[in-house]
Parts: C-alpha cells; structure tokens; sequence
C-alpha cells in the first residue's frame, strides 16, 4: 500500500526552526475547514469544530486506507489541527479582543482526496457520531504564498512577543503584513506540557 509522508514532503513548512524567522512560499493546499467567532478557550463553537474536523479527517483516513473509498487503498497521517485568525480591524488584534476574534479551524488533506470522497466520509461520519458542526466543514484549495514563520515552543498565552517579532522581522525585510494570522499546533494541550507545546506562527506577507 502506498504511504503519502506529507510531514516529511512539506518539513520545511511543518518543521521551521525555533532559533530563527524563515521566509516560506507556501503553495495551494486542500484543506477542510470550519468558520467561527469567539475565544477558543471558552467557545461551544470552537470544541464543535475540533469534534468535526477531527472526525472526518480520521473517517476519510481510514476510508481510503481500507479501500471503502475508491479502488486504490492508500496510507497517510491525519495533519496537525491548522488555525486562521482575524479581525477587521487588524489593529486591534490582540490576545485582549479573544473574545473578537474571527477564525478558520481546519486541516490539510492530501492531493487524494476528492470533493466526491469528502462527502462519502460525512455521510459515514454523520451516521455513526452526528457531531453537532459536520454539516458545516467545507473542502477548500487555500493558497498562502509568500510568508515569514516559526517555531513558538512554549504556552499559547505567552505567544504575543513572538508575534511582534515576526512581524517586525517582516517589515525590516522590506515586506509588508498581508492577510491572516495563521497557527499550525503540532502539540496536544491535553498531553503536552504548556511549556512544551510546540506551535509553528505564520504570517503572510508582500
């Protein structure tokens, strides 16, 4: 059976360094994903979602990797939980407004996967667990670009004087911020030290 090592094809993009910012052109990838609104920490949206996307990024995993969708059986992990933040006005983003924040939750999915397979694992997904937001995970190419990133190791709460740093780093690069703020959390909080939480901070720039 064929494996598609996506952590070991897209390191440079899933493994940046910790001691240094890096400059990344980050290609169209497929993703699903899930809009909300609020603090991660205390939304019912936001613990939906997770519920979701995990869901059917294992159903669709396990689907292929025993034939059930489509002739050919393959191999693959499930990516790291990937997360989009915003606000309309960027200026006043901030771990102040959490409560403000918009967000994108989502998680890569390898070429493989079809709109026509999606939908065959939310159909199984629904059936076997109804989560509460699986009506709501669109399959979706989402084309970053050019971006400036690094490997944040410690708590989520601590992360604002990173985020400045990158961001300083881009404008004396000669660049400016464009776009989201994007997280990508290789760490489980529920099995990971705070302390150790390993985090890769995105920012796409021009």
């Amino acid at each position: 059976m064929p494996t598609i090592d996506l952590r070991k094809q897209l390191k440079h993009l899933y493994q940046p360094s910790a001691k240094k910012f890096s400059i990344v052109d980050v290609p169209p990838m497929n993703f699903l994903m899930i809009d909300g609104l609020g603090n991660p920490n205390t939304s019912q949206n936001f613990k939906d979602a997770m519920e979701a996307l995990y869901g059917l990024s294992y159903t669709l995993k396990f689907g292929v990797k025993l034939g059930k969708y489509g002739k050919k059986k393959y191999d693959y992990p499930v990516m790291a939980l990937e997360g989009l933040w915003w606000m309309d006005d960027m200026r006043e983003f901030s771990l102040d407004h959490k409560d403000e924040w918009k967000w994108t939750a989502m998680m890569m999915q390898p070429d493989i996967i079809t709109p026509d397979l999606v939908e065959l694992a939310r159909a199984d997904l629904i059936k076997k667990k109804n989560p509460a937001a699986a009506s709501k995970i669109r399959f979706e190419s989402y084309h970053e670009g050019p971006s400036a990133q690094i490997m944040y190791i410690g708590p989520f709460a601590d992360e604002g004087p990173t985020i400045q740093r990158l961001h300083a780093f881009i404008i004396e690069s000669g660049h400016q911020l464009r776009g989201k703020h994007h997280e990508i959390y290789l760490s489980d909080p529920r099995r990971t030290a705070p302390e150790k939480l390993k985090t890769v901070i995105r920012q796409p720039m021009q």
